[in-house]
């Protein structure tokens, strides 16, 4: 993976993983992983500061939940009305700017 790829799109791939609803690091890890078919692999350092940064903003709350599997509970991750609406601005920059470069390298690739 490619850090600085990811670093600018780390908010958006969160909060666009939470609108499916809400999910515990773990999840989130392993759903990102999934979706991109192991291009993203985050870590733990890299996810959960991001998340905190995340429910600093509003843009998505955490509650410590217990899991039917036992165990300790874990904070589990929701997408708030203002992170939809983050997320909707996010995607419509993102957009612009995938629309931009490929106006530079071409749609050939």
């Amino acid at each position: 993976m490619n850090t600085q790829r990811l670093k600018g799109h780390l908010d958006l791939l969160l909060l666009a993983t939470l609108e499916e609803g809400p999910r515990y690091g773990g999840q989130i890890i392993a759903d990102v992983q999934a979706a991109t078919d192991g291009y993203f692999n985050l870590r733990e350092g890299t996810l959960y500061p991001a998340l905190h940064r995340l429910e600093k903003a509003g843009w998505v709350t955490g509650e410590f939940q217990q899991l039917p599997r036992g165990g300790s509970p874990v904070k589990v991750y929701t997408l708030t009305p203002g992170g939809q609406t983050e997320l909707r601005e996010q995607r419509e920059k993102y957009e612009r700017f995938s629309a931009a470069v490929r106006g530079v390298i071409g749609e050939g690739l």
